[in-house]
């Protein structure tokens, strides 16, 4: 069975069921300059950009940076930059099966070994994008050296880089870049551009190119969400080759759901013209919106569902969906609980239409998300996703949220350390045990071993350098937790979740 690669696009020998990109698209011009190459990006960014390029819109290609040489590299370059991705998910109760191979992608470069490859990409007057992600921890100010070949960082790479574009074309200002970071930080871009200016500062870069790097480049803000889970499993990738007719060693799985909101003025979306070809592209002027919806509805809901779903017997999200308490129960608390509870200005529609894709992406067949992977850090999580949000709900409903209190009473059981093992907390449930990945766990562990349950649910919400607030102050709302923490406790947690979605325990 052939390879992919350009020759195979060529011989157009592919099946119906492959959407191969045409010829021409080989010859589009560099535009962007991109630093990673992960699958995120591959899923997202890269995916857009080719999208937007068959609809003969934004035209141009992607030189790629990778920070060490090795691992994937040498697949770029046996396949000529092509890989396909393989969308699979629910979209509006439809299933959705797509095979995309995706021609954006033009060269990969190693910055160790091909640093002055990537400073010539300076010169070329066509490009207008950076795109970046290094993960969380890329967008860090070390002390580099921009003259470094190549500085070690993110940061410093791309500085030298714009430096470089900065001489070749004697600081016009209409060469400066367009620079998204997709990392998933808050206010991402405006971390990184803070970093660039001191790193300059630092290097004591000459202050004409400082000037031309605040004024002439416009780095933005962004959120990217989409679940990409990367290459499949042995079986599923054979069953795609033999489906697609070729192999490809960089073969991408992708959920159906598309966002990358990016915060930008008129030209940045002039620019960003792919941003035409699909609803999932954002770039307005203030994109919190976004990021208050997907923290409090699709990482909330995670959060508050978690223990409740593990515990009830439901491994991963898609499970717990083909339950139908587990799902209304999910749903419920998104849409009737932490939506108004959204300490932010969300129109209903807008909020009821996201709450409304996030549950097809829960149902998603193609996609194994395991709620012990999500019960990671749980403390923390809860705190920041969920805390604001029950505030606000007691705010404007004056009332307890009773699906957040069952929630979080599940929390609570979770949390109920049986025994250690070296640093690792484990719980007991359903004839097993589970490790319990929360800093907070020997705390929890104390709790349950002295405290009645009642006292443990007051002393945890009273305590407010967990939450920074006195959660035990929310009128009705320990009573509620408590009164759910015993149900499951005497009558199990899966039988306290079909008795509290049939009415039959205060709901």
């Amino acid at each position: 069975m052939s390879h992919l690669a350009k020759q195979l696009v060529a011989q157009a020998v592919a099946p119906d069921s492959v959407a191969m990109p045409s010829m021409a698209h080989f010859q589009l011009p560099e535009k962007v300059l991109q630093f990673g190459t992960g699958v995120l990006l591959r899923g997202l960014p890269d995916y857009l950009i080719d999208k937007a390029n068959r609809q003969g819109i934004f035209n141009g290609r992607i030189v790629v940076v990778k920070s060490t040489d090795g691992g994937d590299i040498d697949a770029f370059r046996r396949q000529d930059g092509l890989y396909t991705l393989s969308i699979r998910g629910i979209e509006e109760g439809r299933e959705v099966e797509e095979n995309v191979v995706c021609s954006a992608i033009s060269r990969v470069l190693s910055a160790k070994s091909q640093w002055n490859e990537i400073l010539a990409c300076a010169a070329n007057p066509e490009l207008e994008v950076v795109i970046s992600n290094t993960t969380e921890v890329g967008i860090q100010l070390t002390s580099d050296d921009v003259r470094q070949s190549p500085p070690q960082s993110f940061p410093g790479k791309l500085l030298a880089f714009l430096l470089a574009r900065y001489q070749a074309f004697g600081g016009a200002k209409d060469k400066g870049l367009v620079i998204v970071p997709t990392e998933l930080i808050p206010d991402n871009g405006t971390k990184l551009e803070g970093i660039l200016l001191e790193l300059a500062h630092r290097n004591a870069l000459d202050a004409d190119f400082i000037d031309w790097l605040e004024s002439a480049n416009q780095v933005c803000n962004s959120l990217v969400d989409r679940i990409v889970p990367g290459r499949p499993d042995a079986a599923t990738q054979a069953a795609l080759a033999s489906q697609l007719g070729y192999q490809d060693d960089l073969l991408t799985m992708s959920e159906v759901y598309t966002l990358w909101a990016i915060e930008g003025d008129e030209r940045v979306k002039q620019i960003l013209s792919f941003e035409q070809v699909d609803a999932g592209v954002i770039v307005q002027p203030d994109i919190n919106l976004f990021r208050e919806l997907k923290l409090r509805l699709l990482n909330g809901t995670h959060t508050l569902s978690c223990a409740l779903a593990f515990l009830a017997g439901f491994p991963t999200v898609r499970e717990a969906m083909e339950d139908e308490n587990m799902a209304g129960f999910i749903q419920h608390l998104m849409l009737t609980d932490l939506l108004p509870g959204i300490p932010y200005a969300v129109d209903e529609a807008v909020g009821q239409r996201f709450g409304m894709q996030v549950l097809d992406r829960f149902r998603n067949p193609s996609i194994e998300h395991r709620w012990l992977s999500i019960s990671m850090n749980y403390t923390m999580k809860m705190q920041m996703r969920n805390v604001a949000t029950l505030l606000h709900y007691y705010k404007q409903q004056q009332a307890v949220p009773h699906y957040m209190a069952l929630g979080f009473a599940a929390y609570l059981l979770f949390m109920r350390g049986a025994h250690q093992q070296g640093d690792v907390w484990y719980g007991e449930a359903l004839g097993g045990e589970y490790p319990i990945q929360d800093e907070k766990a020997g705390y929890f562990a104390e709790l349950w071993n002295r405290l009645e349950p009642a006292v443990l649910v007051r002393t945890v919400l009273h305590n407010q350098n967990l939450w920074g607030h006195d959660l035990s102050a929310l009128p009705g709302f320990a009573d509620s937790v408590s009164r759910y923490l015993e149900n499951m406790l005497e009558h199990g947690v899966h039988a306290t979740l079909v008795r509290a979605m049939n009415r039959t325990v205060s709901v």
